[in-house]
């Protein structure tokens, strides 16, 4: 029965994208969407207001990025749960997911039967994230100094440098992050001395030799 569903919200800056999660999750009989949108800020408001089960957000969110949700959300006491869809899958973004808050990562090239699965563990208490990075291996590395100084990046300077590979320029990012950009600009100058980097070409390069961004 239609009170028997959990209840959703779907938050994605690509309308055919949320359009098609919104869908697959209607479609099913345990879940229910209330409400839709296309950016962060709207995405924590709706949540406030809703007050969903469950949200399911795309990684990089404009106006709001979706970690500083999930702080939000932990801050504010507010039991929904969240499920973080991203393009990239690597070990460091589901890591600060989960140290964000989130109870579940799942790359977007994921089948839509996943996406059911993940909320199923999501509901009933447990997390769920890609089987290509076992979260035992994700728990360990988090508890254990990384020789990678790309994973020892603090949580904001991952943040910055998420945003920053993705073309956000420094006034975004701050308003984004709710942050003054002279801490931004902190932030970016620590991220790029433990990366050994010194400009943004070289955070573009880096980034893509990573697999860490969208862009070509």
């Amino acid at each position: 029965m239609e009170n028997h569903k959990s209840t959703v919200l779907v938050a994605d800056e690509l309308t055919l994208l949320r359009e098609g999660v919104a869908s697959i999750l209607d479609a099913s009989c345990r879940y229910r969407v209330v409400g839709q949108c296309g950016d962060g800020e709207q995405a924590w408001q709706s949540i406030q207001d809703l007050q969903p089960d469950a949200a399911v957000l795309d990684f990089n969110l404009p106006r709001l990025f979706s970690l500083e949700i999930a702080r939000n959300l932990r801050d504010a006491g507010i039991e929904t749960k969240l499920l973080v869809l991203s393009t990239r899958c690597d070990r460091k973004s589901i890591l600060e997911a989960f140290r964000a808050g989130a109870s579940a990562f799942l790359p977007k090239m994921a089948p839509s039967h996943q996406l059911l699965e993940a909320l199923d563990e999501v509901m009933a208490g447990r997390v769920y994230g890609p089987s290509s990075i076992p979260l035992d291996d994700i728990a360990i590395s988090s508890e254990t100094e990384a020789p990678d100084a790309f994973e020892n990046l603090s949580p904001r300077e991952f943040q910055v440098f998420t945003l920053m590979v993705e073309g956000i320029r420094a006034k975004e990012i701050a308003a984004r992050l709710r942050l003054s950009p002279k801490t931004v600009d902190t932030y970016r100058s620590n991220l790029m001395r433990k990366l050994d980097i010194h400009d943004l070409a070289g955070l573009v390069k880096f980034a893509l030799g990573r697999e860490l961004t969208s862009r070509h």
